[in-house]
């Protein structure tokens, strides 16, 4: 599923440009931009499993480096430090990965 099935291509446009240079991501604003932080809880699923590269359940350290580019083509690489802050946001049980759960309540916070 493409992220335009389930977002605006025009708020994820905006959302990428606003993100464009290196060590600039957050990912608050980045979800409020995108149109994420108004989505239901069954539409954010969605988005996640398109984001689980490996559909295993879990959005891994590799995969949330690439987050940006699963929105979109255009979408650049994180840097390893906003990948690690991403990751440390989300990651509440210390397990080094998000789950589901994890992502919903990072989206929604």
């Amino acid at each position: 599923m493409a992220m335009t099935d389930l977002l605006k291509a025009e708020d994820i446009k905006k959302a990428l440009d606003a993100f464009a240079v290196a060590d600039s991501f957050d990912h608050r604003k980045f979800f409020e931009l995108v149109g994420m932080r108004a989505m239901e809880a069954d539409s954010v699923n969605k988005v996640f499993q398109a984001l689980d590269v490996d559909a295993s359940g879990y959005i891994e350290e590799e995969e949330l480096k690439f987050v940006l580019k699963g929105f979109s083509e255009e979408g650049r690489d994180l840097t390893d430090a906003e990948t690690k802050k991403f990751l440390d946001a989300a990651d509440k049980d210390g397990d080094g990965k998000i789950g589901m759960d994890e992502f919903q309540a990072l989206v929604h916070e």
